[in-house]
C-alpha cells in the first residue's frame, strides 16, 4: 500500500480523479458522504444515489460549499424497490461510469419486507446492490480501469449463507439476519470478480469494511422500535468507541482509488477490524466458497429480474 510519511495510508494518498466520474450509494450521510466528498475533492464528478430527496439534496449542496467548483449533483435511489433501481440506472446521462461505491445500507433492523416483498436487510443490502451493478455494468465496462467497490463489514463473521431460506422466512434474527446479507455482499464481490476475469473485462470488483464508525446504522433499528435505552446505549458507544465517519470511510476510499487493488479484495481498518489505517482484512472462508457463490448469483438473477452479460 502507497503510504503517508507516518506510513499509513490516508485521505491526502488519494490520488487525483478529474475526468472519472461516481456513482455512490447512500451518499447523504456516514461514510458514503465522506467518500463522496473526499472523490469529488480529488476532482470526480459525483451522483449522490440517495432514498430520501430533502437529505441527498443537502448533501450535495454541503459538497459544494465546502469545495467549490466540485461537480456534485443528486440522484434518487431507493434500493428497496427495483423499480427505483431500473429507473435510476436508467436516467443516469453518461454512457460511461468510472466508479461505482455500493455503500447504503441497513443495520439490525425489526423484521420487515421490501417493496419487492424480500426480506428488507438481504433486499436492500445485497439484492438492490445486485440489480444496481448488473444495471450499471456495461457503463463500467465502457470506462478504462473502472472499480465496483462493495461495503461490507466485520459482522459478515455472523452467519453463513442459508440458501435455502435467503429472505428468512422460517425465523428471524436481527443480527443474524443483518450478517447474512455482509457474507452476500462478500459472495458478491467474489462471484463478481471471477466473471469479469473469465469476461476478460478490465473493471475490478473489490470489497470494504469500515470497522466500527460512528454513523446513524447502529442506532436505526432501536430508534424504529421506539427503544430509547437500547438507542442511548448504541449512540454512546459511537462517541466512546468508533472512530470517526472520516477514518471509517478510508477502507472504501482505498479500495475505489489506491494503485495496485486486487479484484475480490477485502480493505478494513488495520487495527483488529476496527479502527486504523486500511489493511488487507480477515474474511471468513465461506466468503470465498465459489459453489456458494455461483448458487447466489444464480438466485439473485431470478429474484431481481436482472441477468450480467459476464462469463459463467
Amino acid at each position: 500500500m502507497a503510504a503517508t510519511v507516518d506510513g499509513a495510508w490516508g485521505i491526502r494518498n488519494i490520488p487525483d480523479q478529474r475526468g472519472r466520474t461516481a456513482v455512490v450509494t447512500g451518499a447523504n450521510s456516514g461514510i458514503g458522504l465522506v467518500t463522496a466528498r473526499e472523490l469529488a475533492r480529488r476532482g470526480a464528478r459525483l451522483v449522490l444515489a440517495c432514498r430520501s430527496e430533502g437529505r441527498g439534496t443537502e448533501a450535495a449542496d454541503r459538497i459544494r460549499h465546502e469545495i467549490p467548483g466540485a461537480r456534485v449533483e443528486f440522484r434518487p435511489l431507493d434500493l428497496a424497490d427495483l423499480a427505483s433501481v431500473r429507473a435510476f440506472a436508467a436516467g443516469l446521462p453518461d454512457e460511461r461510469l468510472d466508479l461505482l461505491v455500493n455503500n447504503a445500507g441497513v443495520m439490525a433492523l425489526p423484521y420487515g419486507r421490501t417493496a419487492d416483498g424480500f426480506e428488507t436487510q438481504f433486499g436492500v443490502n445485497h439484492l438492490g446492490h445486485f440489480a444496481l451493478t448488473g444495471l450499471l455494468l456495461p457503463r463500467l465496462s465502457a470506462a478504462p480501469a473502472a472499480r465496483v467497490v462493495t461495503v461490507s463489514s466485520g459482522f459478515h463473521a455472523l452467519s453463513d449463507l442459508d440458501m435455502g431460506d435467503l429472505n428468512s422466512e422460517h425465523g428471524y434474527r436481527r443480527w443474524i439476519a443483518y450478517g447474512r446479507s455482509k457474507t452476500a455482499n462478500l459472495l458478491f464481490v467474489h462471484e463478481l470478480a471471477r466473471r469479469l476475469r473469465e469476461a476478460g473485462s478490465g473493471v475490478v470488483a473489490a470489497a470494504a469494511h469500515p470497522g466500527y464508525a460512528s454513523t446513524g446504522l447502529l442506532t436505526a433499528g432501536v430508534r424504529m422500535e421506539g427503544r430509547r435505552t437500547a438507542e442511548r446505549i448504541a449512540a454512546l458507544g459511537n462517541r466512546i468507541l468508533a472512530q470517526p465517519a472520516e477514518a471509517g470511510a478510508l477502507p472504501t476510499l482505498y479500495a475505489a482509488t489506491a494503485d495496485g487493488v486486487r479484484p475480490d479484495s477485502f480493505t478494513g481498518p488495520s487495527f483488529l477490524m476496527w479502527r486504523g489505517a486500511p489493511a488487507p482484512s480477515w474474511r471468513a472462508r465461506w466468503t470465498l466458497d465459489d459453489v456458494a457463490g455461483e448458487r447466489l448469483w444464480t438466485a439473485s438473477e431470478q429474484l431481481t429480474g436482472v441477468t450480467y452479460g459476464t462469463a459463467r
